[in-house]
């Protein structure tokens, strides 16, 4: 059977016909529009889904957020332009009349990633670094979803009590500082206003201010991955994201991890999928779901 499945971000929405083997058969990808309503995202989701949708048996989304009985709640609304509630099993069931399933995009990731390992591990940790930071945990072999699907949001955790304020109303967490846009909204200057991917290429060229803002962002990443380690006992950690998987941010994190004390080293390894994780642990959910 082939899945169609979704992954919506906070910067763009990407969707994919997959085959029983998990081959990518065709992709699809359209912005997020800032600002976004329910409406305006549904309209989005119809153009995006409409030219694959006849050739798939079901439907499987990955999400950032919170999914709980198939409604999307944000935990951290700047990440969708300030949409906090949307009802997406029902929207995207009545879009393509096939049965859907839905689960958060690192949730998603994670357990791609998991089936993706080259190492023997029965507990592992999944980090996305990209809009903001998400997170999936695999325990014994079992992804955690949660009772109300709360289950792996690391970047929700604290790191810094005096830090900045984050989008879903704590402050310091670690998605506030070491996020693209916890990256961009802390730059001052002739900085200011710039995007991650843009200070990101300043940092490259030897900007001072631009590489005190990525290795405040590895080091945070890296204690969170200490933190999880302590909490998870887990063997690996993968990381992903656009952050996450920028040129020369992976090694800054483990330059960070290694100031920690040995016994929180896991393994860590850049997302095997890279920005098709998310698709693909969805579309694996859904096999498993709807055989």
């Amino acid at each position: 059977m082939t899945t169609l499945a979704i992954d919506l971000g906070g910067t763009k929405l990407a969707a994919a016909l997959v085959d029983s083997e998990l081959n990518i058969i065709e992709r699809r990808e359209a912005m997020t529009r800032a600002g976004q309503n329910p409406d305006a995202l549904q309209a989005c989701l119809t153009e995006l889904v409409a030219p694959l949708t006849l050739r798939a048996q079901r439907v499987a989304i990955a999400s950032t957020g919170i999914i709980e009985n198939g409604m999307l709640t944000a935990i951290n609304p700047d990440n969708l332009g300030g949409l906090a509630h949307f009802p997406l099993v029902e929207v995207l069931t009545r879009l393509t009349h096939l049965p859907c399933i839905a689960v958060n995009d690192a949730q998603a990731a994670a357990w791609a990633e998991y089936h993706a390992l080259t190492v023997e591990a029965r507990d592992m940790v999944f980090l996305t670094v990209s809009t903001g930071v998400g997170g999936g945990i695999v325990s014994n072999g079992q992804l955690l979803v949660g009772a109300g699907g709360l289950a792996g949001h690391l970047g929700h955790t604290l790191a810094d009590p005096n830090g900045p304020r984050c989008g879903c109303g704590r402050r310091g967490c670690v998605e506030a500082i070491a996020s693209g846009r916890g990256i961009a909204a802390a730059a001052q200057g002739e900085l200011a206003g710039c995007d991650a991917k843009t200070i990101f290429a300043r940092a490259a060229q030897g900007d001072p201010q631009a590489n005190a803002l990525v290795q405040r962002s590895a080091q945070t990443l890296a204690r969170l991955i200490a933190d999880a380690k302590a909490a998870t006992d887990c063997q690996c950690v993968v990381i992903g994201g656009s952050v996450g998987l920028a040129t020369g941010y992976l090694p800054l994190v483990k330059e960070f991890l290694a100031q920690e004390p040995d016994i929180y080293h896991p393994q860590l390894f850049a997302a095997h999928y890279q920005h098709n994780a998310g698709l693909l642990g969805a579309a694996r959910l859904a096999q498993e779901a709807m055989p």
